[in-house]
């Protein structure tokens, strides 16, 4: 592809299983590395797309080890290099980022109604804080030249990112849609800027891995 095709691609995966997913923790922006089981997640999308020959020209991703790691495996193995941008960075989750979650309904109980312009957790992200940083990160990748863009995130952002595309605004306590995006699970589309057409090809996407679970 090159610059003059005035169409986008964009891959939006998340990364494979943490620490923290497997063991119960709030993660937000508190790093947690991958387990064995996530890196084989990232070993088994590397070859499916080895494969597959999906030929991505860009890949950018968190900072955060889970998302990097995960993209490190899967750039290995496609010859790519990464971009680190901490725009895609996960939620900020405030004080239960690092809690486990018994921890954090003990300290922090969830109340009944959670206001769309609350912070979470104190001093973390609001939904509303949260779906503006997502569209801002998508749109940061249409300052680009049309190409095929591999992004590698996390859960809540992501879910944000979608969001922001289809025009699905928040709403309090958390009533609005939520996508799935298990471990390495992903999302595609393609944007013709010409036409302003977004086409969605997927979502929860996870050819290469056939255990169905959901780690939120």
């Amino acid at each position: 592809m090159t610059n003059s095709t005035r169409q986008y691609d964009f891959t939006f995966l998340r990364h494979g299983e943490s620490v923290g997913n497997a063991d119960g923790y709030h993660q937000g922006q508190v790093d947690f590395p991958l387990t064995e089981k996530g890196r084989a997640q990232a070993q088994a999308l590397a070859a499916y797309w080895q494969a597959h020959n999906p030929a991505f020209d860009t890949v950018i991703a968190s900072p955060q080890s889970r998302a990097r790691e995960t993209a490190e495996i899967i750039t290995a193995a496609l010859g790519l290099s990464i971009e680190l941008d901490e725009i895609w960075m996960e939620r900020d989750n405030g004080l239960l980022g690092g809690l486990h979650h018994t921890e954090a309904q003990e300290k922090y109980p969830q109340p009944d109604f959670i206001p769309l312009y609350d912070p979470i957790g104190g001093t973390g992200e609001s939904q509303w804080e949260l779906y503006l940083r997502g569209g801002k990160a998508f749109q940061s990748l249409l300052h680009r030249p049309p190409a095929r863009y591999l992004v590698i995130s996390h859960g809540a952002i992501l879910n944000m990112v979608v969001r922001a595309i289809l025009g699905i605004m928040p709403q309090p306590n958390y009533i609005t849609p939520r996508f799935r995006f298990p471990n390495t699970a992903f999302a595609t589309f393609t944007f013709n800027p010409n036409s302003h057409l977004w086409v969605v090809h997927g979502i929860n996407q996870r050819p290469h891995w056939d255990e169905e679970e959901y780690q939120p």
